[in-house]
């Protein structure tokens, strides 16, 4: 019973909904528009720090911090899809991942320290100003309430968290529904079968696929604020490679160009981690801290086995995975 209470609690939690934020970024970038992005990490890092500089140092109001972040992540989108979206796929992937972890690199290093705080990060609550999360906090409107759902239960700011972040999710899913049906949409799935032939259409695919990268890093921007949200604060090794990666995993396990394929995915992901962290924790029989390196390798295996019998994913249609046919 431990154990379907800690799936559950992970699955329905705030980690879950920020994790299908993330992945419907990615959804938006390789699902219709056959963009490589592996460095959604970057955006989501950018989004975090973003909202926490401006509000807790700054002392910027919260919904201009927002605006701000987001504006960083469009900025972002620029610079890295200027110099590579007129090549191959590859080069965007190289550029992505490398981006990441540099601006990983950057607010950990000790010339940023004034600004965000270097390793240490920036807590939500700072002696000479404001923290991030307490304009987010007032605006809870269910106080100390406690959801119970049967056998899990989550407290009043937890519920708060939770309904902003799949509120966020369903609109965001919503919104991606109505794209892609739109003539917009329709154009960019031409580019993800044949760039070629949507140029030769008078498409300007350089300009479409740069509108994409810039909609599907403002969902990883959001993702990162709803992170530090959650967490109350922010640092940079919570902006690891493996986020992006896990993103991956849950969008290619709920189903690739699928609309409520990254929602699904998220939900059994997190149910799974945190269900098999319950078990390992309760084999007496394993190493000391051996639990995270094996749940890593189930993470693999099941991104392995994904791709091996079922690539389209639960929801996904296996024609949407041929690109370029």
């Amino acid at each position: 019973m431990d154990v379907i209470a800690d799936g559950l609690r992970a699955a329905l939690g705030p980690t879950a909904a920020i994790y299908a934020m993330a992945a419907l970024g990615l959804n938006m970038h390789f699902g219709y528009t056959g963009l490589l992005n592996f460095g959604q990490v970057g955006f989501m890092l950018v989004g975090a720090y973003g909202v926490a500089v401006s509000v807790a140092i700054w002392q910027w109001p919260l919904w201009l911090a927002l605006l701000f972040a987001l504006g960083l992540t469009l900025v972002l989108s620029l610079l890295l899809g200027v110099p590579t979206l007129r090549l191959r796929a590859d080069y965007l992937a190289i550029t992505t991942i490398a981006a990441g972890e540099i601006l990983r690199l950057v607010t950990n290093s000790r010339p940023a320290t004034d600004v965000t705080a270097g390793v240490f990060g920036i807590p939500s609550q700072i002696s000479e100003g404001r923290g991030f999360t307490d304009t987010f906090n007032s605006l809870n409107p269910f106080g100390d309430f406690a959801l119970n759902l049967g056998i899990v239960s989550f407290q009043g700011r937890d519920t708060w968290v939770m309904f902003v972040a799949w509120s966020l999710v369903l609109l965001a899913s919503a919104f991606l529904w109505a794209l892609m049906r739109s003539p917009w949409g329709l154009v960019i799935k031409s580019i993800r079968e044949d760039e070629d032939a949507a140029r030769a259409l008078g498409k300007n695919v350089f300009a479409y696929k740069m509108q994409s990268l810039m909609i599907g890093g403002a969902m990883g921007g959001l993702a990162g604020v709803l992170l530090v949200l959650q967490q109350a604060s922010v640092s940079p090794g919570v902006f690891l490679p493996q986020v992006t990666f896990f993103a991956y995993v849950v969008l290619i396990l709920g189903g690739t160009a699928s609309t409520w394929g990254p929602v699904v995915g998220s939900i059994i992901f997190w149910f799974l981690i945190a269900g098999s962290d319950s078990v390992l924790r309760g084999m007496e029989s394993l190493p000391s801290g051996s639990a995270g390196a094996i749940r890593l390798a189930l993470v693999g295996l099941t991104l392995m086995l994904l791709m091996i019998f079922r690539p389209q994913g639960i929801l996904g249609d296996k024609q949407e995975m041929m690109l370029d046919a």
